[in-house]
């Protein structure tokens, strides 16, 4: 049985902050929760939240460890922020 994918309660925010900056963001929710494009680079984001389970789920990690390019977690509107505008850190 398939589990239904549950949004994170921060998710909201962290989205507004991005679009904020000049973000374009999809919510994908499967493998991760967040498409964004900032500055000709796509970004990546699982989002959890610190006051909540705040793990990630095996299929998730499986993802994240063999997944090619960058795959981030963010918690906050803040930390999301950082990750795209600090994207040249990346490389």
């Amino acid at each position: 049985m398939k589990r239904r994918h549950r949004k994170d309660d921060n998710e909201p925010e962290i989205v507004k902050a991005l679009k904020k900056v000049g973000c374009k963001v999809c919510k994908i929710g499967r493998p991760v929760d967040l498409l964004v494009g900032f500055r000709s680079h796509n970004f990546l984001l699982e989002v959890k939240n610190p006051k909540g389970r705040n793990t990630l789920e095996d299929s998730q990690k499986e993802f994240i460890a063999t997944w090619p390019g960058q795959v981030r977690v963010v918690r906050s509107p803040d930390e999301a922020v950082r990750v795209v505008t600090e994207s040249y850190k990346w490389a």
